[in-house]
């Protein structure tokens, strides 16, 4: 028993084998932080977000909503098609380009009969039909 106490050499694998794991865990963590920041980079966000509506009064043809936009995705959208209340919106026209750049804001005037009171859902939409960006305001 006494000769069992003084070895020092029982103890070294069980420590070796601590240090080892301890190693591996951190490695595996470091690597999985690299590959999660590199899968992160590389993907692109197509959002526009609808920061507000504004609205001109009159009618079919002088009756405006004036449809303020941000993109705060990673690449630029293109607007392709807009809906107001579910329906094709027949005449718009954007401040400067219907492609938003990534960072940038716009603003987008359609031509609508605006009605006090009534509810009004913009929905903006990219080539593929992919929506971007909905809003919903009261005249």
């Amino acid at each position: 028993m006494n000769k069992l106490l003084k070895n020092n050499k029982a103890l070294s694998p069980v420590v070796a084998a601590i240090i080892l794991i301890a190693v591996t865990v951190a490695v595996s963590i470091a690597v999985a932080a690299w590959m999660g920041s590199l899968t992160t980079d590389s993907m692109e966000v197509s959002e526009l977000t609808i920061i507000g509506l504004d609205f001109t009064f009159g009618d079919s043809q002088t009756g405006e909503i004036a449809v303020q936009v941000t993109n705060p995705g990673t690449s630029d959208v293109t607007v392709h098609r807009i809906r107001v209340n579910g329906e094709d919106a027949g005449t718009w026209s954007a401040g400067t380009s219907t492609t938003v750049e990534s960072g940038t804001s716009d603003t987008f005037m359609v031509k609508q009969l605006v009605e006090a009171g009534k509810k009004y859902t913009v929905t903006m939409y990219m080539n593929d039909g992919t929506m971007v960006g909905s809003y919903t305001a009261t005249a």
